[in-house]
């Protein structure tokens, strides 16, 4: 094996041959065998929650109706109406409590019945329909709850909910390069989030923070011509604190009548202890790692209650958060390594009780998923620099390992300074195929987050949230505005402003390409195009942030995220310590060999015409078969280590971030514009809207997945992809999401992980920022297709998730069975 930091050489042999049968028993066998949780209870909690029907709860739309019809909103203002309306919530709501759960609280009447948010969408009698009836992701709903929408709740809503508010207030041109698909908008129907828990959260309890408030109002200036917003704001901190309070002591009251009912001693005491744990948090900062785990998780359904972010909250690096609750528990004799294994798996099943709220239409098709994107982080670095790796780390990894639940996703972050062992550990987990956990490069991450102006020691803390997204936890609003479709202005340079879908002119007149005599023409109208397409984004970002910061803010999350309570701010107002806004980045792959086939092909080969090209797109490739296989195989492609194509993606990659970070800070948080690469799963959607492209792609076909190399295009192994994808500066970005697809036989035996191991380091010693796996064969996937029936519990990797291949939409699943399965490296 050599491994060399100037490039990546044979490290690996190449796969043996068997039947395909065989293969496919081989695998599923291997997949089954490694799930195994702890013991009967969390099995059966854990096979409870997997074979859970979702269903559409509207226990939180009516009372949130009940609420604002009251007389209670008169006078208040909104900070205030938006902190009594969720203490009139968590004074009413259902309290569900799974039997055998050792960890209590649930957003929702039950496991996997999931709440709707009137205020952020109210979905029309329509929308319930089709989430009712629709073959994938369907989300149960009776004829009771469709009559309470068409009598309560859609009356008092439709017109004031922010989908409406947004939509209203957004120009006609922003509106028209929506509905093209040039960009879709993620708080269209999801409040702004996309944060993490910090120390904060582990540290502090309510009463604690109330202090904190008290200490604030005391401060404030009546001069301060902010004086009266920053008040309400605190006031509204303030009553949020009371709510959750109010939340667990209704539970602790519920969980002591329950032990009273129990004639199992054992379970008894449970009951006992559990209500003692609700009795002293979140009211006051966790002493043991059982009330340190309650105590998130009460706060996790507070914010989940309170407007559900996308994405959702997550308890961010929790190995660091929770060791000194494990190592005080050990040295005292209070747990043992076995009990915190159960406490954590049961941990474990609440997340995955939680799926995402219910998305109709283009947010459905950017983020197809029940998967909510709650991430637990494991290793990198301490804040003093040293390795944060320790024995709650590998104890999570077994969590992972024996429980194999959609939610909650994970991420492994490895430095140069953690040990091998660790990472060889997270790569037996990805082993027998699951997509979790996905890899990153720590060191990459500290340089991204000082890069932004974070301290050291902030930046050291940091972690990633949502798919790859990186931020300071616990410090960081870094707010997701949408995706960004680049192919799709490439379409609209080549036919000089003009979606050819619709035939409406939504761009500049940047020339007639069939003029352009150099690439460089070419390129540079494609700049322009892009620059017009960013402005209007930007735009109606400034819009939509202002409009959060009006009418929903989110005094209950303030009061977890630094600096918000000390700035008397809003987490929607800027009052967080670090402030972000970022543009999701989708199809370079497909962009950058679209620039190359037009390079190649038409300006320095002259094989065609730009008139045959455009002529060939236009019929998408009818008559033009042989134009199209030589765009497909003989023309060059990123993912190849091949210079020619690569320098092309670094150039498209460094023109983009420039231009989103040359605008100024948003108007209301001050926050610094940023670009992340990744799609969920939009790339499908995106493909639905972009025309034939000249890379060979047909018209409707699914765009390439973020920063990985167009499906089946990377033909010279992984080393390859991690030299081309290496080639360009992720530091930059806030992220960059690389996916691979493994044949199974490149993760058996100590050898091959070990090799694996060391070629992941070298390519983020080479600046790659992330990179997860998908170890399926094509045989099984297939099979998979034909007997969907028999294989309801297969997992894959989509994007920054994991999910139940068989719940995908056709389209979807086709896409992932079209990535390369690398068989050698």
């Amino acid at each position: 094996m050599v491994v060399s930091i100037n490039g990546l050489r044979d490290v690996m042999p190449r796969t043996t041959c068997k039947s395909g049968s065989q293969k496919v028993e081989e695998e599923i066998e291997r997949r089954k065998a490694v799930i195994r949780p702890i013991n009967e209870r969390i099995a059966r909690l854990r096979e409870e929650s997997v074979k859970a029907e979702v269903k559409l709860s509207v226990e939180r739309a009516k009372l949130i109706t009940e609420f604002y019809k009251s007389a209670e909103v008169k006078g208040k203002s909104i900070p205030v109406q938006r902190a009594l309306a969720f203490k009139y919530l968590l004074e009413h709501v259902s309290l569900p409590v799974e039997d055998g759960q050792l960890i209590v609280g649930l957003r929702g009447t039950g496991p996997k019945e999931v709440p709707t948010y009137p205020e952020i969408c109210v979905h029309s009698m329509e929308d319930l329909e089709v989430l009712d009836s629709r073959k994938n992701m369907p989300y149960k709903v009776d004829e009771k709850a469709k009559e309470l929408y068409k009598n309560e709740i859609i009356p008092f809503w439709k017109g004031m909910s922010m989908r409406d508010i947004i939509f209203s207030n957004l120009p006609r041109e922003w509106k028209d390069c929506y509905e093209a698909g040039i960009w879709t908008e993620f708080m269209e129907q999801r409040a702004p989030g996309h944060t993490a828990g910090g120390e904060r959260v582990f540290e502090k309890g309510l009463l604690t923070i109330k202090e904190e408030i008290k200490q604030q109002m005391d401060k404030l200036d009546p001069c301060d011509p902010e004086y009266y917003e920053k008040m309400e704001e605190l006031k509204a901190m303030d009553i949020a604190a009371d709510a959750l309070m109010i939340y667990a002591k209704r539970y602790a009251e519920k969980l002591e009548k329950m032990a009273e009912e129990e004639t199992t001693p054992h379970r008894r005491e449970e009951l006992k202890q559990m209500a003692e744990i609700c009795r002293w948090v979140p009211a006051n900062a966790p002493r043991t790692f059982w009330e340190a785990l309650q105590h998130y998780w009460f706060i996790h359904v507070g914010i989940t209650y309170e407007t559900n972010p996308w994405d959702s909250f997550t308890p961010g690096r929790l190995d660091q958060h929770l060791y000194k609750f494990y190592k005080k528990d050990m040295e005292e004799g209070r747990i043992t390594r076995e009990r915190a294994k159960e406490l954590l798996e049961a941990f474990w099943i609440k997340f995955n009780n939680q799926p995402a709220v219910p998305k109709v239409g283009v947010t459905l098709e950017e983020s197809f998923t029940y998967n909510d994107f709650s991430k637990i982080n494991i290793g990198g670095l301490k804040e003093d620099g040293s390795d944060a790796v320790n024995e709650l780390s590998y104890l999570i990894l077994e969590v992972l390992d024996e429980m194999r639940t959609m939610q909650p996703n994970t991420a492994v972050l490895i430095s140069s300074r953690n040990p091998n062992i660790f990472l060889i550990k997270a790569l037996k987990v990805i082993a027998p195929g699951f997509g979790e956990p996905p890899i990153f490069n720590f060191d990459g991450a500290i340089v991204k987050m000082l890069r932004q102006g974070k301290t050291l020691e902030d930046a050291r803390k940091c972690g990633v949230s949502g798919c790859v997204e990186t931020g300071a936890f616990g410090k960081e609003a870094y707010i997701l505005t949408g995706y960004l479709n680049l192919p799709k202005i490439l379409e609209i340079t080549l036919n000089n402003g003009v979606d050819p879908r619709t035939g409406k002119k939504v761009g500049m007149e940047t020339g007639d390409p069939r003029k352009f005599k150099t690439f460089e023409e070419l390129f540079n109208a494609f700049l322009k195009q892009l620059k017009h397409f960013i402005s209007l984004k930007v735009k109606g970002n400034d819009i939509i942030e202002t409009l959060y910061a009006r009418y929903l803010p989110v005094p209950f999350l303030s009061l977890w995220i630094e600096d918000c309570v000390k700035n008397a701010k809003d987490y929607n107002c800027g009052g967080a310590r670090y402030n972000t806004s970022y543009i999701q980045v989708v199809g370079l792959g497909t962009l950058t060999d679209c620039l190359a086939s037009l390079k190649y092909n038409v300006f320095e080969k002259g094989n065609f015409t730009m008139d045959e090209v455009l002529e060939a797109l236009n019929k998408n490739f009818e008559g033009y078969e042989v134009m199209r296989q030589i765009f497909l195989n003989k023309t060059p492609k990123y993912g190849n280590d091949d210079d020619y194509v690569d320098e092309i993606a670094k150039k498209i990659v460094e023109a983009v971030v420039e231009l989103i970070e040359s605008y100024p800070p948003t108007p209301v948080r001050k926050a610094s514009r940023r670009a992340y690469f990744l799609p969920t799963t939009v790339h499908i959607y995106f493909g639905k809207v972009t025309g034939a492209t000249p890379d060979g792609r047909k018209a409707g076909q699914p765009l390439s997945e973020g920063i990985s190399p167009v499906q089946g295009m990377d033909r010279k192994g992984i080393v390859a992809v991690f030299r081309s994808v290496s080639k360009i500066d992720w530091d930059k970005t806030g992220g960059a999401l690389l996916n691979q697809r493994l044949s199974p036989d490149l993760t058996k035996g100590e050898e091959n992980l070990e090799k694996l191991a060391h070629t992941i380091r070298t390519f983020f010693v080479m600046g790659g920022h992330h990179v997860q796996f998908n170890v399926v064969s094509t045989e099984l996937l297939r099979e998979a297709q034909r007997r969907p029936q028999d294989f309801q519990d297969l997992m894959v990797r989509v994007a920054g998730y994991s999910d139940y291949f068989v719940n995908l939409p056709k389209g979807l699943q086709d896409e992932i069975i079209a990535r390369t399965e690398q068989r050698e490296i």
